[in-house]
């Protein structure tokens, strides 16, 4: 299973675990339908920077081949990984301080093409 195009996004100031839940909702689905359920997903700061990289992910495919059809594009694979944390410390009771970890993600999406229609 080859794919046509390839879209990442990295050190995205976002959890990876929140944007594993919206890449769930897209995977294996149709460009033009992911688009729409990234539209009006709840998790909006996530389903934008997903929405960016999907985008991002058809016009790369419309760049290496130019007489694709983009309707016939889909999500084949997906993956969400773990961007070294931001370390921050926060003061706490007795002189002590607290770690605070900030998050960021690695977004990728992979689109070929369906054969079926």
């Amino acid at each position: 299973m080859s794919e046509i195009a390839v879209a990442k996004g990295k050190y995205l100031k976002i959890s990876p675990r929140k944007s594993q839940l919206v890449v769930n909702l897209i995977k294996g689905k149709d460009a033009g339908e992911a688009l729409t359920i990234l539209k009006f997903a709840k998790r909006k700061k996530a389903a934008d920077i997903v929405t960016d990289i999907l985008r991002s992910a058809i016009a790369n495919a419309q760049v290496k081949f130019p007489n694709i059809d983009v309707d016939n594009l889909y999500i084949c694979k997906t993956h969400v990984g773990q961007a070294p944390y931001l370390k921050r410390f926060r003061p706490a009771p007795r002189g002590r301080a607290m770690r605070i970890l900030k998050r960021y993600a690695h977004i990728s999406l992979y689109l070929d093409e369906r054969k079926g229609k």
